[in-house]
């Protein structure tokens, strides 16, 4: 690509990119373009630098070499300001949920506008909610509109990741990322919430970038899938293009010392 702008639809563009923490490499020569409306799936083992890739997409990380354009936007070359005006387009959805459990879900749904509100408006909706149809509209995206003034500790682990599925949604960003949102959850709360953000970015045209362990999500709830290994790009493939022997290949390493053995599949 020449230059040094982007494409109006591009969303994320990676030029070069690694990063490292101390002296170990994490992400190794990562080039990526994602362009809106795209689903894409991040596939590979513990430790392949899924996460990471998440935390440089939404600027929380740096790239240690190369160059991370977001909405047309080096990151690394903005004012704190402007940095968090492009960061606002980006709605992050974590495994850990990032909920105050004692607190009511309004107030959880509601930390979605906190990029854009006044300290003075955020405190005042803490005694007195504030957006409330808003975010009773987002609650009935994500199936759980009755949970509205219910304490969020009280929520099962699928209703609290749904709660923080609503944040983003408040959000209203261009973007979802989410990092591996079902690792805590049981299969069948799982399917639904994998459901869920495939038909949301379906509906609202919203590009949804998701790291994920089952590859079998990432082929039939994605567009895209990017294998990862070992911090460089396996494969970049169309979903219905990933075959078994990709994914042999992703997740088989070899054991030195076994001869004829040729190695085992990575955890």
């Amino acid at each position: 690509m020449r230059g040094r702008s982007l494409p109006a639809a591009s969303i994320f563009l990676l030029r070069n990119v690694t990063k490292a923490f101390g002296n170990v490499s994490v992400l190794k020569d990562i080039n990526l373009r994602i362009d809106s409306g795209e689903q894409v799936a991040l596939v590979g083992s513990s430790g392949a630098g899924k996460s990471t890739l998440i935390g440089l997409l939404n600027g929380t990380l740096y790239p240690t070499q190369g160059e991370v354009c977001t909405l047309g936007q080096n990151l690394t070359r903005l004012s704190a300001t402007a940095r968090r005006q492009i960061q606002r387009e980006i709605g992050t959805i974590y495994q850990q949920f990032h909920l105050i459990n004692n607190l009511r879900v309004i107030h959880n749904v509601n930390a979605g506008h906190l990029g854009r509100w006044t300290f003075t408006k955020a405190l005042l909706s803490m005694f007195w909610p504030l957006e409330v149809e808003l975010a009773q509209r987002a609650l009935e995206q994500v199936g759980i509109p009755e949970k509205l003034y219910e304490m969020t500790g009280h929520l099962s682990g699928g209703q609290q990741q749904r709660v923080a599925l609503a944040r983003a949604l408040v959000q209203d960003p261009k973007v979802i990322l989410a990092d591996e949102p079902i690792a805590s959850l049981d299969p069948e709360r799982g399917r639904e919430l994998m459901d869920l953000l495939r038909d949301l970015s379906r509906t609202t045209h919203k590009t949804l970038v998701t790291s994920i362990h089952s590859v079998d999500f990432a082929r039939s709830h994605f567009q895209r899938v990017i294998g990862l290994r070992e911090g460089r790009i396996c494969f970049d493939r169309a979903a219905h293009d990933v075959t078994p022997a990709m994914i042999e290949a992703l997740y088989w390493i070899d054991r030195p010392g076994d001869v004829g053995v040729g190695g085992r599949w990575k955890d």
